[in-house]
């Protein structure tokens, strides 16, 4: 048998690849420690500009000069409490409605007609946390908002505090984040259907002599076991896959009011608050995504410091 002279192909650590369940992913908010009291936010992706930037970076090639770096845009429409959870051992011991909810809420979930219970009358427990939804008919995109669970920063007594200001009122993005922070964004990938072997996990083209086939690989396993693994590269789904892009930093944050951006392909007009963050992000136009602190912050994306001039 022949030397191996590569490594495998396609990383045993997204497995399985298959479509996911759901368009916003669960998030390990224990794990989060950083920024503010509200954990996260829902974003959604418009699409990409070029960013004109003075670049302020400390021991950097091109300190004090102009230059332009690629930008995503990330529409942030407001956020309001849909309801509370308890948490005790790790286990929903109670959940709390708020009151006077959108009705585009009933296109999503069947909202029971009386929900008189308040915060007050639940007792014993260990963690609180959100389940938020956004405004998203302020975009125009679509009418029956998403919800996500959102954890909180703080103490209990905090958290609750948080929560008593918070309920029945619009969250901005801009009370959440700031300038220059690092963020990490959970979404899922654009989705190209059945691929094969070559696009799917990189596999090399055979010889054009080859038998069988080209973009296939050479043996799909032994005879023994006489079944085929799931290691071997085969055909299937590609992309809609949950995926994170950590440490992202957010280069400007503003109003539609302040600075207009307008007939973005695919997606339109910005209507609301929205981020500006630096480089590429997962998904096609309109994609929604959850925005959170720095999970691990890196040093040196940390130190970057761009001062916004103009959009081109």
């Amino acid at each position: 048998m022949p030397t191996r002279k590569t490594p495998r192909k396609g990383s045993l650590q997204f497995w399985p690849r298959k479509r996911a369940a759901k368009f916003l992913p669960s998030v390990n908010w224990n794990a989060i420690n950083s920024g503010k009291t509200l954990k996260g936010f829902i974003c959604y992706k418009a699409g990409m500009i070029s960013g004109y930037v003075k670049d302020n970076t400390p021991n950097s090639m091109t300190k004090g000069k102009n230059i332009i770096i690629p930008l995503t845009i990330l529409e942030c429409p407001p956020l309001k409490i849909f309801s509370v959870r308890f948490y005790k051992n790790n286990k929903v011991i109670g959940e709390i409605l708020a009151q006077n909810l959108d009705k585009e809420l009933k296109r999503k979930i069947k909202l029971p007609k009386k929900y008189e219970k308040k915060i007050n009358e639940i007792k014993d427990y260990e963690d609180v946390k959100v389940i938020c939804y956004s405004q998203i008919k302020k975009t125009g995109l679509k009418k029956a908002p998403d919800l996500v669970e959102i954890g909180l920063n703080g103490s209990i007594e905090e958290k609750i505090r948080f929560i008593e200001e918070k309920l029945g009122k619009e969250m901005l993005v801009s009370g959440i984040f700031e300038k220059n922070q690092l963020i990490d964004l959970r979404g899922l990938t654009k989705g190209k259907g059945f691929s094969g072997p070559v696009k799917r996990f990189g596999i090399t083209l055979k010889s054009h002599k080859s038998e069988k086939g080209q973009r296939r690989p050479g043996s799909l396993g032994p005879w023994h076991p006489a079944r085929v693994t799931f290691r071997a590269p085969m055909a299937g789904q590609l992309g809609m896959f949950t995926r994170i892009i950590y440490n992202s930093k957010i280069i400007d944050l503003k109003k539609a009011s302040e600075e207009e951006i307008k007939n973005i392909k695919n997606f339109g007009d910005i209507k609301t608050e929205y981020a500006l963050v630096k480089g590429s992000v997962q998904g096609p136009a309109k994609r929604q995504l959850i925005m959170t602190a720095s999970l691990r912050e890196s040093k040196n994306t940390k130190k970057h410091n761009y001062e916004l001039l103009g959009l081109r």
